[in-house]
């Protein structure tokens, strides 16, 4: 596997933005490298991570009304007030209002997840590079549908100098700190049984603080 070294400066709250592609209702069915249930929970968690974050977060369907579907109903729950753009161009990148909600985030390091990893996925990410983005694909959010699709998916990636990573490590390199107020509710979002332990962390810290002054 030929891979190029790419080691970007790290994700913070003020440099990066979530781009969620395609995770619709038509597209689920097919997935074969995870269980959709294990994908859905995959793909809200990130999106409620990003949100308790405070990450902008840029949403697209393709053809809605004609092919795939809706976004699944729990991701739209999760973002109630998200608008989805609705496009038929392949790469969501080729859609002007795409790009342009992409760009107004006013973020260099973009994130991406979608159905499929291969297409939805790689296609804007490598673009986004190209662009002069740094740009991560998270692979357990962008299921596809055979394990061909999906290896030779992540050999393109990495070929093109996207960095490859899982939603939770992304999202937990932004958090950066767990004494963070926010550190419990991205713990939980990221379904990690273990987030109460934040709490203690953060009451510790507190604690620490007041004794301090």
């Amino acid at each position: 596997m030929n891979t190029s070294r790419h080691n970007p400066e790290p994700l913070t709250q003020n440099n990066a933005a979530l781009v969620l592609v395609d995770h619709q209702v038509g597209l689920m069915t097919g997935i074969r490298d995870y269980s959709v249930a294990e994908l859905k929970n995959n793909v809200v968690g990130l999106a409620k991570a990003a949100r308790a974050l405070g990450l902008p977060i840029v949403t697209t369907t393709t053809s809605a009304d004609t092919l795939w579907g809706p976004a699944f109903p729990e991701l739209m729950e999760a973002l109630p007030d998200q608008v989805f753009i609705d496009r038929t161009t392949v790469n969501a990148w080729d859609d002007p209002r795409v790009a342009e909600a992409i760009r107004a985030t006013g973020r260099s390091k973009l994130i991406f997840a979608s159905v499929s990893l291969e297409v939805c996925a790689a296609f804007p990410a490598m673009r986004a590079v190209r662009e002069g983005f740094d740009a991560y694909v998270t692979v357990d959010a962008s299921g596809t549908f055979n394990m061909t699709k999906r290896e030779t998916g992540l050999i393109r990636l990495a070929q093109s100098g996207v960095v490859v990573a899982d939603g939770a490590s992304l999202m937990v390199e932004i958090l950066a700190d767990n004494a963070r107020p926010v550190a419990g509710e991205v713990y939980a979002a990221l379904n990690m049984d273990w987030a109460t332990l934040v709490g203690q962390v953060r009451a510790s810290a507190t604690t620490s603080r007041v004794e301090a002054a």
